[in-house]
């Protein structure tokens, strides 16, 4: 580095401060909108979307800046009250990343409140020692006497560091998340490059990718246990991409519901999934779906490692 070179950092650093970083557990029910918030304060899509419970299953890490700060969200799966191994292995994924983190967000939709899984969560949260704070979502669906109520009510039984209200929908209220993590969070060098926006490798996401338009488009036939996976990964010398993947059911009458009549289904899901992944990768992709049957695949611990769960006995 030049003389110059060296006195343009120092003044950087000057008007700059010093820089932050860390990570950030955002916890909470299924379906409070974990994932879409986590693709907000980002700013790209890293976790994907659906209406159906749990779509998130392994912890997925979105990177974000803000000021001096580089923060790492980990999108962890929805806690709920398990019922298969699956279920069990996600549970544990969440409460894991919960207790890594040096920062624990909990995420409440403030329409069902601390009903149902919340009250338990919040009762999990007693044994964590990492500093919490409260983030209400939907705030535009609830009247602010029942948000205030709500806010009381949880501060009761954990002592948050701070309570923020906001619609991970619109972004309102998520500017003044970001600027108090920037701010708590310890000094310390950035983890990951600035131009990077999530640890989940590109194979991966764009499966995950696909399993977000199976479940937009079956999410009420379909049952939950589906899975994909990107089996081949060939960049071409025109600059495009084909990228071919597997959907993988339990059983042959699923495998009908996916495919469709006359492979209707399997199309529309394809054309859903290339058109984001066109846009993500900024190249032309060629992407080709088969629909195979692997029974009891929830019993594999295979299958868990490559979705990052741990197998649970």
């Amino acid at each position: 580095m030049t003389q110059e070179e060296d006195i343009a950092a120092e003044a950087a650093a000057e008007t700059h401060g010093p820089t932050h970083s860390g990570f950030v557990a955002l916890i909470g029910p299924t379906n409070a909108g974990k994932s879409t918030l986590v693709n907000r304060l980002v700013g790209a899509k890293v976790s994907i979307v659906s209406h159906k419970v749990q779509t998130t299953r392994a912890i997925v890490r979105g990177i974000a800046i803000h000021d001096n700060a580089q923060i790492v969200f980990m999108d962890t799966p929805g806690i709920f009250k398990p019922r298969r191994r699956l279920d069990r292995a996600m549970v544990t994924s969440a409460w894991g990343g919960a207790k890594d983190a040096d920062l624990i967000m909990l995420l409440i939709d403030s329409e069902r409140g601390l009903r149902g899984d919340a009250e338990a969560i919040l009762e999990g949260l007693k044994e964590v020692r990492q500093p919490k704070i409260l983030v209400l979502n939907k705030i535009d669906r609830v009247n602010r006497e029942d948000l205030l109520a709500l806010a009381a009510s949880a501060n009761d039984k954990i002592a948050f560091e701070s309570t923020f209200m906001i619609s991970a929908e619109n972004g309102s209220g998520c500017d003044d998340v970001m600027d108090y993590l920037a701010a708590t969070l310890p000094e310390g060098s950035w983890y990951y490059p600035e131009d990077q926006i999530s640890d989940l490798p590109m194979r991966q996401l764009a499966a995950e990718i696909t399993r977000e338009k199976l479940f937009l488009r079956l999410h009420q036939e379909l049952p939950y246990s589906s899975h994909v996976e990107t089996e081949k990964w060939e960049e071409r010398k025109d600059g495009s991409v084909r990228i071919e993947q597997v959907i993988y059911v339990e059983r042959d009458s699923q495998k009908k519901i996916a495919l469709g009549k006359g492979g209707e289904t399997i199309k529309a899901i394809s054309t859903a999934s290339r058109k984001e992944l066109s846009e993500i990768l900024e190249q032309q992709v060629h992407l080709f779906l088969f629909v195979k049957v692997r029974e009891n695949w929830g019993d594999d611990p295979e299958r868990f490692r490559e979705m990052g769960l741990d197998f649970p006995k």
